[in-house]
């Protein structure tokens, strides 16, 4: 007689002590480093550039970035999971305009702002679903929503702007409070109920669990796929609230409103210390990467440097940014090792 012996069940093995105070300290320089780099810009255009460091003009640039780093916020929970969203900046697009046409349409503000982030929404669990159940390569999936959003957004406003003098919410864009511009208010907002929900909830811990190995979340027990269609969720909340902004500043829907933003927006991402392999991320490192994009925008624009020439430098900013991100996941890899 024989007996077949079978091995215990294989359980994912939790991160050791060593392993978390590793990936805490990685991520504390990544942030540390980021950090001095807007430093030193923000010292260098204060000294060459005229009128950068005053308190109206770093108002106005924590204004400009407010929606790039909303952004920035729900793709950081995206990434984290080794996942990406193209889809935010037609969503912004999208978004923007369901808000603006409620609101000529006669309905009061909340329920335009309603309808916008209803629409931001289902935007996101229709690309989480798509990935999480069908299977489907996030890549593939958020590039072709980029291409039907934007194709929703023309043919909804027929090509052409869709202006209102008397936009019900328009206080979003231009109000402010206590002095501070209502879209910062919102901003930091988005990053602290952000950073709770990612550094001090269950939830939090599954996204960088998922990222780090699916498979071994799966087999600890992690709802994985709803994880999955959570984040993508988060992403397009994240866009309709940056839609209601953009919308609210311009007082207007315009069709290619949102148009590159996904890629500024990734940038910051990365450079804020998030691999893109995922695993590993930091809500507070995209912000200071969004800030480091607006003050080098802003800063050119003082100097007068071709808005051609800013494209330019912002494409080699996310070059290096991927760059910076392989050095830090082979760093990490030999740390690791």
């Amino acid at each position: 007689m024989t007996l077949d012996y079978a091995p215990p069940p294989t359980t994912a093995r939790p991160a050791n002590t060593v392993d978390r105070l590793r990936s805490g300290m990685l991520s504390a320089a990544d942030r540390l480093g980021v950090a001095g780099a807007l430093i030193a810009l923000v010292l260098l255009f204060a000294v060459v550039a005229p009128n950068f460091a005053t308190p109206d003009n770093l108002l106005d640039v924590a204004r400009q970035i407010s929606v790039t780093a909303i952004l920035g916020a729900g793709l950081t929970f995206v990434i984290i999971t080794a996942g990406i969203d193209l889809s935010v900046g037609s969503a912004v697009g999208v978004t923007a305009f369901v808000g603006v046409a409620l609101a000529l349409n006669g309905f009061p503000a909340a329920l335009a702002i309603l309808g916008a982030v209803l629409t931001g929404v289902v935007i996101g669990a229709v690309n989480g679903l798509l990935v999480a159940w069908v299977g489907l390569a996030s890549f593939i999936v958020t590039l072709a929503a980029l291409t039907y959003l934007r194709g929703i957004t023309y043919v909804g406003t027929d090509g052409t702007t869709m202006f209102s003098t008397t936009l019900n919410y328009a206080r979003l864009g231009h109000g402010s409070l206590f002095g501070i511009p209502i879209p910062v208010l919102i901003m930091v907002a988005v990053f602290g109920i952000g950073w709770y929900v990612l550094n001090r909830t269950v939830f939090g811990r599954w996204v960088t669990a998922v990222g780090g190995n699916a498979e071994a979340a799966r087999l600890a027990g992690i709802p994985v796929k709803r994880v999955l269609v959570s984040v993508y969720v988060i992403s397009g909340l994240c866009a309709a609230i940056g839609g209601v902004i953009a919308s609210a500043r311009l007082q207007s829907a315009v069709p290619d409103l949102g148009a590159g933003y996904e890629l500024s927006a990734i940038a910051a991402v990365v450079l804020g210390g998030t691999s893109l392999m995922g695993g590993r991320g930091s809500l507070v490192g995209t912000l200071i990467g969004a800030a480091i994009i607006g003050v080098l925008i802003n800063g050119m624009t003082l100097l007068d440097v071709s808005s051609f020439y800013q494209q330019i430098i912002q494409g080699i900013v996310i070059v290096l940014a991927v760059a910076l991100d392989r050095l830090r996941t082979r760093g990490a890899a030999k740390e690791a090792a």
